[in-house]
Order: structure tokens, then sequence, then C-alpha cells
């Protein structure tokens, strides 16, 4: 499925230098067997190694998140994918702009921290973004006949790939400031300094991050990309068979565009079902906004969770 403004989309925005995809997250969390329940019932596959966990989309082979544990939920560190050519052109960048390396930096990743303290990779890697528009459809028919299938015979929903993560981040100014210069990441939209929403130069869903204010580091959640509205309603029920009924959605969000059940996590952040976010080609030059947080959170859906935007990586 090609983009709505152009047949054939380049591969790379001539003349930018940045990241080209969102590749990987890594998240420490007090119960690994929890973890376990509650992402396979998400339905992501979730695949034992080295005493942690992987997080992949349904017999894919990309790893979108580790999950390792620890005494607390905390976010451990997010990995950015680069075009391998582009790896010594960022390093200068980051000597020029002074930023500090961590340790495990090595020829081919680049390690360092945003100005709120999370761990951020820069890695030599194959393109995990879209290259397209996600294919989409309004909701999906069960046959040419019927429009609904019994609810017995409902399919799992399996999301197909990690669409994007939100950051808590005391500064959002400041971080939007960081990722364009660090990571050559843009800005999509925001709203004043209590949330902003960033996407690569190399074509790029709306946003490959979000930064959320907060009183520090964390993850306030993953997202997850589906095909419809209908799956969003079917992985929200299967969530709640499960237990997991706590959340917000269905709805659709202003900036961004896409349809949005969150589901709270045993540790009080988030997982996203999400479909039809907006896409940004490569050779298209995205005019961002400024909008009131009243008015742009979200177009359509329930009330907010008084506690929705609660960093409990800090609050504990």
């Amino acid at each position: 499925m090609t983009t709505a403004l152009h047949e054939e989309c380049p591969l790379r925005r001539e003349g930018a230098l940045g990241v080209h995809s969102l590749d990987h997250f890594r998240l420490a969390v007090p119960d690994l067997g929890e973890a376990r329940d509650f992402f396979s019932a998400f339905g992501l596959d979730v695949r034992a190694t080295g005493g942690g966990l992987d997080l992949h989309a349904e017999g894919e082979p990309h790893r979108w998140a580790t999950l390792v544990e620890g005494s607390h939920k905390r976010l451990h560190s997010v990995c950015f994918g680069a075009f391998a050519e582009d790896l010594h052109a960022l390093r200068a960048r980051l000597v020029s702009l002074d930023i500090e390396w961590q340790g495990a930096s090595s020829e081919d990743s680049i390690w360092l921290r945003d100005p709120a303290g999370n761990l951020i990779e820069i890695r030599a890697a194959g393109r995990a973004a879209p290259r397209e528009k996600s294919l989409y459809s309004e909701w999906p028919a069960a046959s040419a006949l019927r429009g609904a299938t019994s609810r017995s015979l409902a399919p799992k929903v399996r999301p197909r790939r990690l669409a994007h993560l939100a950051l808590f981040t005391p500064d959002v100014s400041r971080t939007i400031a960081f990722y364009e210069a660090a990571l050559g990441l843009r800005l999509s939209d925001r709203s004043a300094d209590a949330v902003a929403f960033m996407h690569a130069p190399h074509g790029s869903e709306h946003h490959l991050i979000a930064l959320v204010r907060s009183d520090g580091p964390g993850l306030h959640h993953s997202s997850w990309d589906t095909g419809s509205v209908q799956e969003i309603g079917l992985g929200a029920m299967q969530m709640a068979d499960a237990g997991y009924r706590l959340g917000w959605g269905l709805g659709r969000h202003v900036l961004g565009s896409n349809y949005f059940h969150y589901v709270r996590d045993p540790w009080g952040s988030y997982a996203e079902y999400s479909a039809g976010m907006d896409y940004i080609p490569a050779d298209v030059e995205w005019v961002g906004t400024d909008q009131p947080v009243h008015d742009s959170m979200y177009l359509w859906g329930p009330s907010v969770p008084e506690d929705f935007v609660t960093n409990y990586e800090t609050a504990r």
C-alpha cells in the first residue's frame, strides 16, 4: 500500500542525517512470569532468552523489546537504528555537540543519555520502520455477506510491530532539542510543554517517540500497530477477558490521528493498540503545530483516567 501523497516514496531524505527507526527497547520488571502473562495476552510472541524475555510480533524475527528482572519496573534503554554509512557522521556530530558517550559505545553502536537521563543507543541496523503508511481497514468484514463473526469465533489480535514509545521527561523543550541535534529526529507536533511528538527524517509515522512531561525519566507506554478499529476493539476485549480491564479507550487521537486503546500493565505503564497513524514520507516537509492540550489529546473517546500521566517509576 502506498501513501496517499506519493506513488513511490524515497527510502531516505536527501541531505538529512539522522536515525531511521525505533529498533527496540529494554525494560526491567519485578516479575518475568507476570510480564509473560501480560504480553502474551496482548498478542505478542514472548520468547525466553538469556534469563529474560524477548517480545516479537507473531512469527516475526525482529525483536522489539527485551524484558529483564529487576527490583521494580524501570526503563533500561531505547535503541534507534541508523544507516551504517551514517554512523561515522553521527558520531562526529555528537563530538561537535560535546555530548558525552556512555562506556558501552563501540564501532557500530553509540550509547548516550537524553536530558531526562533515559539511556539511548544508536546502532547500525536494518530499517525496522515502515516505508509507507501501514495497511489499514476501517472495519474489515467477516465475509462478503456478514459484517461480524460470532464472539466465540473472533480471532486473537496479534499486533504487527512496535509503533512508538512515549518517554517521560522533566523538560519537554530541552529534550526535543536534544533529539533534534543528536539523533536528527524532527518535531511533528506538540501541546505546549505537556507533550511532544517526533518523527524520523527518512520516511516515518507521525511519531517514533512521544515526550511526556513528568518529574523524571521513564516509560509511559509502548504502542503496537494493528490493522483496524475492529482489531483494537477485539484487543481490548481479549485483555479484559484475561483480567486486564484498566486503561483508556476506545478513542481517536488528534495529533497522529491514530485510533487507540491503552491497557494498563501490572506496573502502572501502558501498552497501546494503535491503528491508522499518520505517515510522513521522506520527501514531505511536515509543518508541525503547537496545540492546546484540551483541544488535541483526543478527538473522541472516554474521559482520560486521572492518573494516566503518572510516572510510577519515580512515584514509587
